[in-house]
C-alpha cells in the first residue's frame, strides 16, 4: 500500500502533499536522514545486519555515505515519505481521539535493536568494541519469568556519553513518542537506576552484573526541554530500594498487576490494599497469561487464597477475570488498565507474550465479531459503577498526570 501510495504520489496524484511532505523532512532530518538511508541500505544488500555491510558503510565514511545517498536517492525518498504518512495518520489519530475525550498511552522501549540506524548512527553513545560489536548486552537476571534470567541482546547506552550531550538523543525519543500520545509508559524503569549488565559474550543472563544508569540525570534534561513529565514508571521486576526513590523523587505513577498479588502475603504490594493512589494498576499485562488462562494454571490453595480475598464463594475458571477487574476498578490506583483479552475473558490461546521466548509471540488478533459483544456493556456499567466515567474519570485520570509532574 505504501509502494501504490508513492507511485501515485511521484505521478503528481497527490501533489498538494509536497509542501508539507518537505517540511517534514527538513523538521525531522537530525534522524530521518540516517533511517532513511539506513532502510536503504538495508534493502540492496538483502536485508543482512549493517555489520555485515561494506566497512566504508558501517564506519560512516562520509564519501561512502555521500556516493550511497545518491545512488539510492528514490529508495531514499520513498522512505521519508512512508514516514510522514505514518506521522500525519498518527497525528489525526490522536487529535480524533482527543475531540471524544480520549487519551492515548504511548510505550517507549528503553533499550533500542542492535541492528538499527540508532546504533549505526550514533555508536558513540553505546559500549561498542572496536569492531562496533556491543561489548555488553542487556537482560534480566533470574526471575518470575525465567530461572536463568532473560538474554535480550540489546547494545547498552554509554550514559556518560548521553550526559556530556545533555541526553539529547533521549529527549528527541520522548518528543518523537509524544507527538502521537499524550502519556508515556517508560519500560524497564528500572534500567534508569541501574541495568542488568550481561558479557556479549554470555550464553544466559545469569553471568551479568547491576550498573548504574543515568539517575535523576535523565529525568531532568527531559524536565528541562519538554516541561512535565508525563511518564508513568513500568517499576516491574527486581526492584530495588534506589529504583523507588528514583520513581518518588520525580513523582511518576509506578505499576501493580493483579495477578502477582495472591501468594497470600498480607504486605504483598501488588495487593490493592497496598496501592498508593499515584499507580497505575492491571489485571495482567502483554508480558502474562490472560487473567483466565492464569487462573487455570493456579494450584488449588492460590485459588482458595484469591476467592478468599475476594470474601465471596469460589469461582470457576469463567469467573476470575469479571471478579478482578471489579476488584481492579474498585482499587484507589489513579489508573485501572485492563487488557482487551480479560475484558473479553479469554483463555490461554490469547495470550500475547512470553517474556524470554523469541518466537511465537504476538500472534493474538482481535476480530470485529469479539468487538461487537456484550462485554463492553459490562465495562460500561463497571466503569460506571467504580466512579471512573465521565467528570469523575477525568478527575482521576488528571489527578494521575497531575502526579506524573
Amino acid at each position: 500500500m505504501l509502494t501504490t501510495a508513492w507511485r501515485s504520489f511521484g505521478a503528481g496524484a497527490r501533489s498538494d502533499l509536497r509542501p508539507e511532505l518537505d517540511r517534514f523532512s527538513e523538521t525531522e532530518a537530525h534522524w530521518l536522514d540516517d533511517y532513511a538511508l539506513f532502510r536503504a541500505l538495508e534493502e540492496r544488500h538483502g536485508g543482512a545486519p549493517y555489520l555485515q555491510w561494506p566497512e566504508k558503510i558501517v564506519r560512516r565514511e562520509p564519501d561512502a555515505l555521500g556516493k550511497a545517498r545518491r545512488q539510492l536517492a528514490e529508495k531514499i525518498e520513498q522512505v521519508r515519505f512512508s514516514q510522514f504518512l505514518l506521522s500525519r495518520q498518527a497525528a489525526r489519530l490522536k487529535a480524533h481521539a482527543r475531540s471524544r475525550g480520549v487519551r492515548l498511552i504511548g510505550d517507549l522501549p528503553f533499550f533500542v535493536s542492535p541492528d538499527s540506524s540508532d546504533v549505526w548512527a550514533n555508536p558513540e553513545l553505546f559500549l561498542l568494541d572496536g569492531e562496533r560489536r556491543p561489548t555488553v548486552i542487556a537482560g534480566v537476571p533470574p526471575d518470575y519469568f525465567s530461572a536463568q534470567g532473560q538474554r535480550w541482546g540489546n547494545p547498552i547506552y554509554d550514559w556518560s556519553a548521553l550526559a556530556a550531550r545533555g541526553y539529547g538523543f533521549c529527549v528527541d525519543r520522548v518528543r518523537a513518542l509524544l507527538g502521537h500520545v499524550d502519556a508515556i509508559r517508560l519500560d524497564h524503569f528500572r534500567g534508569f537506576a541501574a541495568a542488568w549488565h550481561i558479557p556479549a559474550g554470555a550464553p544466559t543472563a545469569q553471568s551479568g552484573h547491576w550498573q548504574p544508569g543515568p539517575g535523576a540525570g535523565f529525568f531532568r534534561a527531559v524536565q528541562d526541554a519538554v516541561g512535565e513529565l508525563p511518564f508513568l514508571a513500568e517499576d516491574l521486576g527486581i526492584i530495588t530500594p534506589d529504583v523507588a526513590v528514583l520513581r518518588d523523587q520525580f513523582h511518576l505513577p509506578g505499576t501493580r498487576v493483579l495477578q502477582f498479588a495472591f501468594d497470600g502475603h498480607s504486605d504483598n504490594p501488588h495487593l490493592p490494599d497496598n496501592y498508593p493512589p499515584n499507580t497505575v494498576a492491571y489485571t495482567g499485562t502483554h508480558d502474562n497469561p490472560t487473567t483466565r488462562g492464569w487462573y487455570e494454571g493456579l494450584p488449588q490453595d492460590g485459588r482458595d487464597t484469591l476467592w478468599r480475598y475476594l470474601k465471596r464463594p469460589a469461582g470457576g475458571s469463567a469467573d476470575a477475570a469479571p471478579a478482578l477487574l471489579e476488584l481492579l476498578f474498585s482499587s484507589r490506583a489513579a489508573l485501572a488498565m485492563a487488557p482487551l483479552q480479560d475484558v473479553l475473558n479469554l483463555g490461554k490461546e490469547a495470550r500475547m507474550n512470553r517474556p524470554g521466548s523469541a518466537e511465537g509471540n504476538w500472534r493474538w488478533r482481535v476480530t470485529d465479531e469479539m468487538l461487537s459483544g456484550p462485554a463492553f456493556q459490562s465495562l460500561r456499567e463497571l466503569t460506571r459503577a467504580s466512579a471512573r466515567s465521565g467528570g469523575t474519570e477525568t478527575t482521576r485520570a488528571g489527578a494521575s498526570m497531575a502526579a506524573a509532574s
